[in-house]
């Protein structure tokens, strides 16, 4: 694989900027936190099997990595990536679950939802990014599984572990048709793996499936506020369900979907009026910026919802009295 950093050909004073450049241009927007006195070591390196992402990455260094709601954009890839570490430990966080894995176990996480890897000891790891579609696990109970730890020890996993710890420190030495092929022989065991685990779970109750799926729906509006498309039809295509059930499901909140979206729409746009940075923007722009290109119906919206028209609310959120 392609060496993105050896920590050790940087001057010590660069070392740390220089790491956490490297981590967001291979892994996308991360906020990356460790003592910026810490005496950093290790290296990054990165390749590709096929369509298939492949990454190496060793340390002694503690830190933590994180993927925070504000850093993850709607056109942002959707991922799912599995984690495995060769020597050492991590923590991997996710929708209120953490897995501490050891050599050879592993787990995966979604790179479009918030996430956290804690290195908190000396830890080679071996990671594999693809597209969901990849996986051919269907979403919802692979989503179930981030972040739960999948032991190396037993079944498919057993198979596996070894195969992607070699083919992490071998994956340059593949040819482009070799490649290709063991990509796909990685995704079956992969998949095969996860699938093992979606057999283990307990089915959920409705009450559950229901609040899961909120929870779901709340995070793809949230990530589609800027569409102005973004609508009850989308949102039912995009998990699934009818748009009767998706109803039903927001009936039982006292709200409906359109209101819900409006709601988060205003306040969005209310708070970047009242933010000092977004001062030079015209309304109209912070308006479309959030889904409501119309600035006569924004308008009314928006004095409906606060009680006066958006250029005074900015005005009295901008200024020492307001």
């Amino acid at each position: 694989m392609a060496v993105l950093i050896r920590a050790s050909d940087v001057p010590a004073a660069d070392r740390v900027d220089a790491w956490l450049s490297v981590v967001c241009d291979i892994l996308g927007p991360l906020d990356v936190r460790m003592d910026r006195d810490a005496d950093l070591r290790g290296q990054i390196e990165s390749g590709w099997l096929g369509p298939v992402g492949v990454g190496r990455i060793q340390t002694t260094t503690p830190h933590r990595v994180l993927r925070t709601p504000g850093l993850i954009r709607k056109e942002a890839p959707k991922l799912y990536r599995v984690v495995m570490p060769v020597s050492g430990t991590i923590l991997v966080e996710q929708d209120g679950r953490a897995a501490r894995l050891g050599p050879g176990d592993l787990t995966v996480y979604d790179f479009s939802r918030p996430y956290e890897l804690v290195y908190d000891t000396t830890v080679e790891l071996a990671v594999f990014s693809f597209t969901r579609e990849m996986l051919a696990v269907p979403a919802d109970p692979a989503a179930r599984l981030t972040a739960v730890a999948i032991s190396g020890s037993d079944g498919t996993a057993a198979l596996a572990a070894p195969l992607l710890a070699r083919v992490a420190r071998d994956v340059e030495t593949y040819q482009p048709a070799s490649a290709a092929r063991v990509s796909t022989v990685v995704m079956d065991l992969l998949a095969t793996t996860i699938a093992e685990q979606v057999s283990q779970l307990p089915a959920l109750d409705p009450e559950t499936r229901e609040r899961v799926l909120l929870r779901h729906v709340h995070t793809f509006i949230e990530q589609h506020l800027g569409d102005v498309g973004l609508g009850p039809a989308t949102v039912a295509a995009a998990h699934h369900v009818s748009l009767r059930y998706l109803h039903r499901l927001f009936a039982s909140q006292d709200t409906t979907l359109a209101a819900w979206i409006r709601h988060r729409r205003l306040e969005r746009c209310r708070r970047d009026l009242a933010d000092p940075v977004n001062f030079d923007q015209p309304v109209s722009s912070i308006a479309a910026r959030w889904g409501l290109p119309d600035l006569a119906h924004f308008s009314r919206l928006f004095r409906r919802a606060y009680g006066m028209p958006p250029v005074e609310y900015r005005r009295a959120s901008l200024t020492p009295s307001g």
